[in-house]
């Protein structure tokens, strides 16, 4: 990348929620493998006459989502009417927020690394549309399901950057329970918009100059795509800019196949949408005795989780945030300890037998948890079992044993040698050799105990 630029990058992320029912009517959320156009009422079809109510568990789970990524909770917070024509949207408007969000002015910590949000609100989704050949097709299967959008200040000046926050971000929401946050599914859609500015000496990236534009890729379904459409913006902008040219504002899509973001119409601002209040439904008032028994619904994190996993469990952090990342394996990973901690309290004598370290069983447990070395498909309890029998030294024909290690002695003179030397790699070749003759049916310590005896 020319380094006499600065990328300028803010997201928009889109997450479906999955309530049982849409955000203004009572059809179905779940529209996945529905006959298209069935799952459909005068609501969310915007037929005339058609009124919207509120779907109040989407509110919550707004709110929840909001205070995850410390925001604050507007106590008073509308719906709008967001006009735009499209095919996707029957009404010729989106119900929508504009001025009075649910939340707003959030911080969000990834990596050491801080991260504005400027707002989270509530809207429903539109229709789908299928474009085959010269024909658009519209299914309004999924017109009308809650849809929060996330919107970041433009904080990011890479796509590494941009990737690691996504990622945190997806694991987030799948902890509060309120989205599966699928891309491949379309429950969680990716919308960074990117520009690009010269350098100025000694300046940081927050900044109220910004460029005059900016470019939206638009609806993008992987951290990946995410990532490699940031980088084609970024080259594609800088080569405009040197040329004299300023990017145009517009919206593009991406095409996955060549890698390469493409035209898609001109980006509007916000006073195109002629947003106003939307007039069926009434301004929400949130008390704090409300949103105090929201915010209690909100589990432990996965930051504050791998905190307590490396004070508590004396656990490795970098093994600490893989076990966080999925929220289920972070719940078997501690339902099986107490298990294990039972198992491993027992008389020294029975204790000596096994290789299980009994002063960091939990970092055992997570290095086989990471390996996968045993099925976490299996109980608690079952899983235990196996961990300790993983553990129990492996029977070893000490006569097999000796003949093999007085033979392999015989043929690598060199090796011996070496070791004699005080080359300790040397001997750990020759135990890879005895185990490989062993196919795995001995114990190393005491492969490497007999090798010692026989090489002095």
């Amino acid at each position: 990348m020319n380094r006499k630029y600065q990328p300028v990058i803010g997201l928009e992320i889109h997450v479906e929620l999955k309530t049982k029912s849409k955000m203004f009517c009572q059809c179905k959320a779940d529209y996945f493998n529905e006959k298209p156009n069935s799952n459909t009422c005068p609501v969310c079809l915007g037929l005339p006459g058609a009124l919207p109510v509120p779907n109040k568990k989407a509110i919550d789970w707004t709110i929840l989502i909001g205070k995850a990524l410390n925001c604050t909770i507007n106590n008073q917070s509308k719906f709008d009417r967001k006009h735009y024509f499209y095919p996707d949207l029957p009404k010729g408007y989106q119900i929508s927020q504009y001025d009075e969000p649910i939340a707003s002015k959030g911080k969000f910590r990834v990596q050491n690394l801080e991260f504005r949000i400027t707002r989270v609100h509530l809207e429903e989704d539109t229709a789908k549309l299928i474009h085959a050949g010269n024909d658009t097709l519209v299914n309004f299967n999924r017109s009308g399901v809650p849809l929060v959008e996330i919107v970041t200040e433009p904080d990011f000046d890479n796509s590494d950057d941009v990737k690691k926050f996504l990622e945190e971000l997806q694991v987030i929401i799948r902890y509060l329970g309120v989205s599966d946050a699928d891309m491949e599914r379309g429950t969680m859609r990716l919308e960074p918009n990117i520009s690009v500015k010269l350098k100025v000496k000694n300046e940081k990236l927050r900044v109220d100059d910004l460029p005059k534009y900016k470019v939206e890729v638009k609806n993008i379904n992987s951290f990946r795509f995410v990532k490699q459409a940031i980088d084609y913006e970024i080259i594609r902008q800088i080569e405009l800019l040197e040329k004299g040219e300023t990017p145009k504002q517009e919206t593009r899509g991406f095409d996955e196949k060549k890698v390469i973001t493409y035209s898609q119409r001109s980006k509007e601002e916000a006073h195109d949408y002629r947003y106003f209040p939307e007039p069926d439904i009434p301004p929400m008032t949130f008390d704090g005795q409300y949103l105090d028994k929201i915010f209690r619904q909100i589990p432990e994190l996965p930051q504050a989780k791998i905190q307590r996993y490396v004070k508590d469990f004396k656990i490795k952090e970098q093994d600490a945030f893989i076990i966080t990342r999925i929220p289920t394996l972070a719940v078997f990973f501690e339902s099986v300890i107490p298990n294990l901690k039972s198992q491993t309290c027992l008389p020294a004598r029975q204790v000596s037998k096994l290789n299980l370290k009994i002063q960091n069983y939990e970092q055992n447990l997570a290095n086989i948890i990471i390996n996968k070395k045993i099925s976490t498909n299996l109980s608690p309890s079952e899983f235990t079992q196996k961990v300790l029998s993983l553990s129990k030294p492996k029977k070893t024909n000490l006569k097999l044993l000796d003949t093999l290690i007085n033979r392999l002695i015989e043929v690598n003179q060199k090796t011996v040698e070496d070791y004699k030397k005080g080359k300790q790699n040397a001997l750990m070749f020759l135990v890879g050799q005895v185990m490989k003759e062993m196919k795995g049916k001995a114990d190393a310590k005491i492969v490497i105990e007999r090798l010692r005896i026989k090489l002095h």
